[in-house]
Formats: C-alpha cells, structure tokens, sequence
C-alpha cells in the first residue's frame, strides 16, 4: 500500500518512505543501507523488478530490497539486500543466520504457502507434499548490520519474515505493473 501511495504522489517508493520516516533517525537508517547496498538509485536491468519494504517488530527494525525476474511465467527472486538494527548484534554471525532463514521461511509462504482442501481434508500433511523454496531457487541473500546500541535490543528470530512478501511483490509490480492481493503470489 505504501507503494502505491509513493505512486499515487508521483515519488519514488525509497524516497517516499524515507520522508514519512523522518522523526524516526533509526527506520531512515536501516531503509537508506538496504537501498544502498541495493543500489536502489542505479537502473534495475532489463527483465528485474526491485522493490522494498521496511517493518519493525519484536523491537528490530529491518528493510528488506527484493529483486525478481519472470521464468517461464513464475516469479524467481534473484536477490534480497537485508539491513537489520537488532539493537546489538552480540553475533553477528547469529543475527546473519537468522534473517537469511527469515527470508527463506517468508519467500516460501509468498510463493507457495498454500493449504488446499479436498473433500473436507487438508492436503498437505507435512514437508513432503508443502512446497518450500529449495537451495536451487534461494536468492544471493546479503544482511547488513546496524548497531545503535543495547539500550534498542530486540529480537532476531522472526523480524526478517514480514518484508519479504512485500518487498517481492513491490518487485513484481515494479517489473510487470500488476498489483499483488493476495499470497501465496500467482501471475
């Protein structure tokens, strides 16, 4: 929805954002190191859509930037740039770790996360027959850390979860201008 508002006033989705956050020094933070790392300012390439998105939960801050492509009528995502304020990072490696299954974990239910129903049953029972992103379709995921300092701890578990889907279906809006409402995401 931010988006289109960002589209709706004529602004770019970072640049829009950035301004709504402006009493808010550690969410501009975090939203302008993904968007850099990114290179949100650069030309995203023929065939690639971007988009970003930004959520604060169990007290970390995290913008995420999703870059997707169409194979064969499905949406592949290429690349995800991470920025996290976790408050502090006691290991960095832990805090890297966590957010790139987050990812995972969050890419899987955008794109697949379905429960179907036939006859009254579900038809999922378990991993073997519930679709999850795969090693050979996992994007290059890239995490940066911010470190605003233990007076702003939060939790790593879960906050890499909530931007993916939209940052992936801000990309896809991006690369074909059709709007995503409702997951897991079909084209």
């Amino acid at each position: 929805f931010i988006d289109e508002c960002a589209e709706a006033a004529g602004k770019d989705p970072y640049a829009f954002r950035h301004h709504l956050l402006s009493h808010s020094p550690r969410h501009q933070k975090v939203l302008a190191l993904a968007a850099e790392k990114a290179g949100w300012e650069t030309p995203t390439p023929d065939g690639l859509g971007r988009g970003i998105a930004l959520v604060e939960s169990f007290g970390s801050i995290v913008a995420e930037v999703a870059e997707v492509e169409l194979q064969d009528g499905q949406v592949h995502v290429r690349r995800v740039t991470c920025a996290v304020d976790c408050g502090f990072a006691l290991n960095p490696d832990t805090v890297k770790a966590q957010i790139e299954s987050a990812v995972i974990y969050g890419l899987t239910a955008a794109l697949y996360g379905e429960i179907t129903i036939k006859a009254g049953r579900v038809q999922q029972s378990n991993f073997p027959d519930y679709e999850m992103i795969k090693l050979a379709q996992a994007p290059n995921i890239e995490v940066h850390i911010i470190e605003s300092g233990i007076e702003h701890l939060g939790g790593i578990g879960e906050p890499g979860t909530p931007p993916i889907a939209p940052a992936v279906a801000n990309a896809v809006y991006a690369l074909t201008g059709k709007r995503v409402r409702e997951l897991p995401i079909r084209l």
